[in-house]
């Protein structure tokens, strides 16, 4: 089997070919393996790799990806013995000691791990180009970001080096790499992933994990799979009756898809995104779905004020962890990292936790929304790929975040409302996918748009919390109307 015959298959048709006999587990994990060597000197997609341990794979096993390649994200997934840098010098010595509910059902299914996907500074960015690891490069333009923070597995899984590979979204890092990369990205409702047993909840529950994948069904087959709680969780959701896998099969009700294309922040949007909504939308109607103009009435100032708050509680308990465990100092945190950290040590608690409340006021506007529409439509990223080093911050900003961590001003910062400009900085070109996460409802990201460049450009669906099901059944008519996977014949890699 050469590696341009194991590009065509997806995950369920590997291990479809695997149970038959067609193919053996040896030669498909050696020509995943044959692409990884390819193409990851080029987009630098894979920090950390086990080929060897893979290699030493002989039999199928059970599970319903037996001996499918597959690579995890190397943030969070944490595997037991292997380490979880999280893209940072300061978590370098961070190994698991046991595996991540994910990692375990993963395993369970019978994939093959072949090692960890690059991700930025602690998931903090939507491009991938840690200080640890270098940019991660995206296969439709290699001068360009394939987004993040699942650059590496979007890079990865775009280039054919796995069919499908592990992800997670705390703000649109399975969205916005699916979207970049010309990928399906689903991001599962609050709960329906467990984030045991290290955690109750990743991100105060803004964080959810699933995969970027080539096919819709690959990521429906996956969330079967690593779908249920754990022992100990704070909370379980109804599973469905009927498998994702097997819902496939049914097209959806037509469906009230309310459409817009504005920036919830008021920032500028590519006539590329807009295209393609608007493209979607005519496609949407003709397969019988109804779609109109309509916009959730949330305050995009406030969302986006929140969100941020959100980086700086984290963060700030990210690094104050990684220097006790593992005798990190700051310099091993990069300086936009450690900035971040100060002004959540900075940040007053009774802020935090008002800013924490008002996820309450976007869930209760977004559910007004869906009592008269099943879905909203819009673009999933406000802008195109950034080319590598696009998004670095100016000299003379970094000389002012020197200055500001020197006389540990954040609390001049809270007070001068610089923090609103931050947020609008770091949100403008993607300022569509952080709704989902605060409210903890299920979106996605699909491929059915490219630029007369060649690029990739992906829409975003949302739905009501638990309502993974009907997202699924539409991207999968999709995938028939507007079809993607002969596109992946244009990558020169």
């Amino acid at each position: 089997m050469d590696s341009h015959e194991y590009r065509q298959f997806d995950a369920v048709g590997l291990a479809q070919a695997i149970r038959a006999g067609d193919l053996s587990v040896r030669e498909v994990t050696e020509a995943a393996i044959e692409r990884a060597e390819a193409v990851n000197p080029t987009l630098n997609a894979i920090c950390h790799e086990r080929f060897g341990r893979a290699q030493s794979r002989t039999e199928a096993g059970d599970g319903p990806f037996a001996g499918v390649p597959f690579l995890c994200k190397d943030l969070a997934q944490e595997e037991a013995g292997e380490p979880c840098t999280m893209g940072s010098r300061g978590l370098l010595k961070q190994v698991a000691d046991v595996d991540s509910a994910y990692v375990a059902r993963a395993k369970a299914a019978g994939l093959t791990i072949l090692g960890r996907t690059t991700t930025p500074e602690l998931g903090l960015k939507a491009v991938t180009e840690s200080r640890l690891w270098g940019p991660t490069r995206n296969p439709w333009d290699t001068d360009r970001t394939p987004g993040g923070s699942s650059g590496g597995s979007g890079a990865a899984v775009a280039a054919g080096v796995v069919p499908m590979a592990g992800a997670n979204d705390g703000g649109g890092s399975i969205r916005i790499p699916a979207a970049y990369n010309g990928l399906f990205g689903l991001k599962p409702s609050r709960g329906r992933l467990s984030a045991g047993p290290q955690n109750g909840e990743y991100w105060t529950g803004a964080s959810a994990d699933l995969v970027v994948s080539r096919t819709v069904r690959d990521s429906a087959a996956m969330l079967d799979v690593l779908a249920g709680p754990e022992p100990g969780d704070p909370f379980a959701i109804p599973m469905p009756e009927t498998s994702w896998f097997d819902a496939l099969s049914d097209a959806p009700r037509p469906l009230r898809i309310g459409v817009f294309t504005a920036s919830p922040y008021g920032t500028d949007v590519a006539p590329e995104c807009i295209d393609a909504v608007e493209n979607t939308a005519r496609t949407l109607e003709a397969l019988g779905h109804h779609v109109e103009y309509a916009q959730p009435e949330i305050d995009g100032q406030a969302l986006a004020r929140c969100y941020l708050g959100l980086y700086f509680g984290e963060i700030s308990a990210i690094i104050d962890r990684a220097e006790e465990r593992f005798g990190a100092s700051d310099a091993d945190f990069e300086l936009d990292t450690r900035l971040i950290g100060m002004l959540g040590r900075s940040l007053p608690l009774p802020d935090y936790v008002r800013m924490r409340q008002q996820w309450n006021d976007f869930a209760r506007a977004l559910g007004q929304f869906f009592g008269t529409r099943d879905l909203y439509l819009c673009p999933t990223t406000g802008q195109g790929p950034a080319r590598i080093g696009e998004l670095d911050t100016p000299g003379a900003l970094r000389f002012a975040e020197r200055l500001m961590l020197m006389l540990r001003a954040g609390k001049l910062v809270h007070r001068s409302g610089l923090v609103d400009h931050m947020a609008m900085d770091s949100l403008a070109r993607t300022p569509f996918t952080q709704l989902a996460n605060l409210t903890g409802t299920p979106a996605m990201s699909v491929p059915t748009h490219w630029t007369a460049d060649g690029l990739p450009v992906g829409v975003q669906l949302g739905a009501a919390h638990g309502q993974e099901t009907v997202l699924l059944q539409l991207a999968a008519q999709l995938e028939q109307a507007m079809p993607w996977s002969h596109r992946y014949e244009a990558i020169g890699l």
